[in-house]
Formats: structure tokens, C-alpha cells, sequence
């Protein structure tokens, strides 16, 4: 799959259950960390491990698996590496206090349009 279809298949299941202030950003040009960025907030820390879950579960379904997971101790930030696509899900202050955004500011940040 490619990496753009991948992040947003992931923006597509973090908008399903529920996840606010979704972002996808376009890096591949500023960093050789990975083509996107998928960034999510969670309503809470339980929505937070929630939305990580779901994500993880719905790409096992189509044989992508991740190759890095941080944070489901933590209840405030979970980071899913996938290689060229790495999805951030948030509590809404861990997502204030590192503003992703600002950081890749530089980055390409997709219109997303899922009607």
C-alpha cells in the first residue's frame, strides 16, 4: 500500500471513532523520518488507547502490522511507527504541550474529505 493511501486509511479510522483535530502532513520533503504524519486527540485517556487500538486493528485485519508502538503506558500520547507513516494519538494537553504541528510546520498538510 502506499504510504499517502496508508495515512489516510489511518485518518479515516481515527475520524470513525471519534478523534478530534485530525492532521495528516505530508514530511517526506523535511525529514527521512517517514512521508506522514497521521495526528489525533482523544477526549480522554481511555479514548486515547481506544483510537491506537482501533487503528492497529483494522491494518492487522489487512496484514499491515506496526513496526514500533510507545506510549500505551503513559494515557496521554501513543505513537504507532509504520515506517513511512507514523500516527501520533493524543490527550488534548499532550497535544498542546508538543504541538506536532508547529514542529513540521515546514510539512504538507493534507485537505481531508471523507463524505
Amino acid at each position: 500500500m502506499e504510504s499517502k493511501d496508508m495515512a489516510l486509511q489511518c485518518a479515516k479510522i481515527l475520524i470513525d471513532k471519534l478523534a478530534k483535530d485530525l492532521s495528516v502532513i505530508y514530511v517526506r520533503e523535511v525529514t527521512s523520518l517517514a512521508d506522514y504524519f497521521v495526528i489525533a486527540t482523544g477526549g480522554s485517556s481511555t479514548h486515547v488507547k481506544a483510537l491506537a487500538d482501533e487503528v492497529e486493528f483494522k491494518l492487522k485485519q489487512d496484514g499491515i502490522a506496526p513496526d514500533h508502538i510507545e506510549g500505551h503506558g503513559s494515557n496521554s500520547w501513543i505513537v504507532m511507527d509504520y515506517n513511512n507513516v507514523v500516527v501520533h494519538v493524543f490527550s488534548e494537553e499532550a497535544r498542546e504541550f508538543y504541538d506536532l504541528e508547529r514542529l513540521w510546520k515546514d510539512g504538507e498538510k493534507l485537505e481531508l474529505n471523507f463524505d
